[in-house]
């Protein structure tokens, strides 16, 4: 396809599970007053580890939120409820019904996390529950149906494990009644980020008109909090949780994990012009990169972070100038954020100095999966309603980090483009441009 035969792109729902709250509303509130989602665990003992506290999902009530949908009787996994539920909340938002998305060319395209397998499958070992079927020379595959079946009950601990990595987006897929692309992308914290802007090329292209797209993740269990302590990549003043995460600050020692899902529905523009939709923002550009260089480390120099800048700069056409925000990956990891500044002063030059940077992660910890959904959205959400989300418990200004990060409070002001970037572990990278239509 030409360059020019590209189709233009709009987001015109969004669902939103995040520390900070649950439903687009309240999470644009949040963000405009700066509010700390991060505090104790209290999903699981967490008082042997270094770090004890974590962003976990306010006001997430499946059994309201997901009232009447066949999800909640087929799974009891946190993961796809979550996942669920901003998809919910976004096909809410865009006011469109079931049979809209089944008639369509309709695609769900989702970041999935790594799902902690290993306590379900040590369940399946010690339980018994399948071993006639194993045992029997001839089994009936309609048994192993008919478990699938029983999970929501608890009688059966399997089918968390089928087909594990892409259980979310194909139960979205499934409630939704959507029957294009399904794909599930594991690519660690760039993963809702990669996820969208493959969503975005599909649009593009005319493959799909509209995508359900995002991520979802929680790594608040019992393993997933005592890797990352071992990775040494989180903060530990337990002291007070809320003032922990101090992205660009030169006390900080490192993130807090988050949990929740982001959704975005992605369209057709003259489609959602057509039928009078709300149009949050435009997907201007996508750019993505690897370093190759080391699993668990960003490269020293920041070359993949600036190749995915660079890249959606080119596809949306525009010169550097013309950004007006970044959102930060932000870690608050020494490494991290001393590198993305030199990235973004690589790839800006001087106008580096002229644009707001700011970390949402301050405020929801790190999602993981879903981290660059939940980013996206605070973007749009903040262009849509004229405010630049703040990085909070910023007060040591660190040398290395040398540009404006928005300290403390939301900024009101107007802005027109945005990038947003995820930088996962790998060296997994990508970036989004979003820009204000009209």
């Amino acid at each position: 396809m030409q360059e020019s035969e590209k189709r233009e792109v709009v987001i015109t729902g969004i669902g939103v599970v995040s520390p900070i709250g649950t439903g687009k509303e309240n999470f644009c509130e949040s963000l405009y007053e700066g509010k700390s989602g991060i505090d104790f665990i209290t999903l699981f003992d967490a008082s042997q580890f270094p770090t004890k506290f974590a962003g976990e999902a306010e006001g997430f009530d499946p059994e309201t939120l997901l009232k009447g949908m066949d999800i909640l009787r087929q799974t009891k996994d946190r993961r796809i409820l979550l996942a669920n539920g901003a998809a919910r909340l976004a096909v809410d938002d865009v006011g469109l019904s079931i049979e809209e998305f089944s008639r369509g060319k309709c695609a769900a395209v989702m970041g999935s996390g790594v799902h902690p397998v290993i306590p379900e499958m040590e369940k399946i070992i010690s339980s018994g529950i399948y071993s006639d079927m194993f045992d029997d020379p001839d089994p009936d595959p309609r048994k192993f149906e008919m478990a699938c079946e029983r999970e929501g009950s608890g009688e059966n601990p399997f089918y968390p494990v089928f087909n594990r990595v892409n259980c979310g987006v194909l139960s979205i897929a499934y409630q939704h009644k959507i029957s294009g692309p399904c794909y599930s992308v594991v690519s660690a914290c760039a993963a809702a980020t990669q996820a969208i802007g493959l969503s975005y090329q599909l649009i593009q292209r005319g493959e799909s008109d509209i995508v359900l797209s995002g991520g979802y993740d929680s790594m608040i269990f019992n393993f997933g909090v005592y890797a990352f302590c071992l990775l040494e990549l989180m903060s530990i003043h337990n002291d007070d949780p809320k003032k922990a995460v101090k992205p660009f600050d030169k006390k900080r020692d490192g993130f807090a994990l988050g949990e929740g899902a982001g959704v975005l529905i992605l369209e057709e523009k003259e489609r959602a012009k057509k039928r009078g939709a709300k149009i949050y923002a435009k997907i201007a550009g996508y750019g993505s990169s690897v370093d190759a260089y080391k699993v668990t480390d960003p490269h020293p120099e920041g070359k993949g972070a600036v190749i995915a800048m660079e890249e959606a700069l080119h596809d949306a056409k525009m010169e550097p100038s013309q950004i007006d925000y970044v959102n930060a990956h932000g870690t608050a990891t020494p490494k991290n954020d001393r590198i993305e500044t030199m990235a973004i002063k690589e790839v800006f030059g001087k106008h580096a100095y002229n644009i707001p940077v700011s970390s949402t992660k301050s405020m929801i910890g790190h999602l993981m999966a879903a981290g660059g959904a939940l980013e996206l959205i605070a973007t749009v959400l903040g262009m849509d309603n004229g405010f630049i989300p703040p990085t909070i418990n910023y007060g040591n200004p660190d040398p290395d980090c040398d540009l404006d990060y928005v300290p403390n409070k939301a900024r009101d002001v107007n802005i027109r483009t945005a990038l947003s970037n995820s930088f996962g572990l790998g060296g997994q990278n990508a970036s989004i441009i979003v820009s204000r239509e009209g």
